[in-house]
């Protein structure tokens, strides 16, 4: 399934497929007629210890999705066993790192917003300062390098005429 795809939004041709598949590689759904297919995601599946072997029950049935067979369409069934590829996959690993990755890249991001965070931060400290009126008087800018004495008022009165 592409990343940005959920599981509700699987096309339903897909599905079609899928529930072929599962009609035509089950012992007791191949022999029956209009058969129900369900899915839902792994973390909805409930099994606990008190059920039969293959039993399940569902955490929220509203997770539960269904696809309705009539009979089996041998077409399709042969079309996707001739390109049946077997290997072993380890699901539950998979899905930790697909976890993993999703949330590496939301620490990313995360830190990608702060840092810009930062920045305008820094940027409207940086014109405030440039509009405060606490820094006219400071002293900054004049030409005084503190070793020539400074005249009292009778002296500079004396220098003026």
């Amino acid at each position: 399934m592409p990343e940005n795809m959920t599981w509700e939004a699987i096309p339903e041709a897909l599905l079609t497929d899928c529930a072929q598949l599962v009609k035509a590689n089950s012992i007791e759904g191949n022999k029956k007629e209009n058969l129900t297919v369900i899915y839902t995601p792994a973390d909805n599946l409930k099994k606990t210890g008190d059920m039969a072997v293959g039993q399940v029950s569902f955490h929220s049935d509203k997770r539960v999705k269904r696809v309705h067979i009539a009979k089996r369409e041998n077409p399709i069934v042969n079309r996707l066993n001739k390109t049946k590829i077997e290997k072993e996959v380890d699901h539950e690993q998979e899905r930790v790192d697909r976890i993993k990755k999703e949330t590496a890249l939301r620490r990313a991001a995360a830190a990608e917003r702060q840092k810009a965070e930062m920045e305008l931060a820094r940027q409207r400290e940086a014109e405030k300062a440039a509009r405060s009126y606490d820094s006219l008087f400071s002293g900054e800018g004049v030409e005084d390098d503190g070793t020539t004495p400074r005249k009292t008022g009778r002296e500079l009165e004396e220098d003026f005429m």
